[in-house]
């Protein structure tokens, strides 16, 4: 049986090299927050905003 979330899940992205350097975590917001704060130079992002600009910039 498939879940009820109607497809509405956001997911976060952890991108390396201020967002053109290749994706470090996929996940949940607050824990790709917590993974970019491993990684210097890394932001986040919302899965598949590839062309737009960062998210959150770190």
């Amino acid at each position: 049986m498939g879940c009820s979330c109607g497809h509405k899940r956001r997911l976060w992205e952890v991108v390396a090299d201020g967002g053109s350097g290749k994706v470090l975590f996929t996940g949940s917001k607050a824990t790709a927050d917590a993974v970019s704060k491993r990684y210097g130079n890394s932001v986040v992002r919302e899965k598949g905003t590839a062309g737009r600009p960062p998210a959150t910039p770190l």
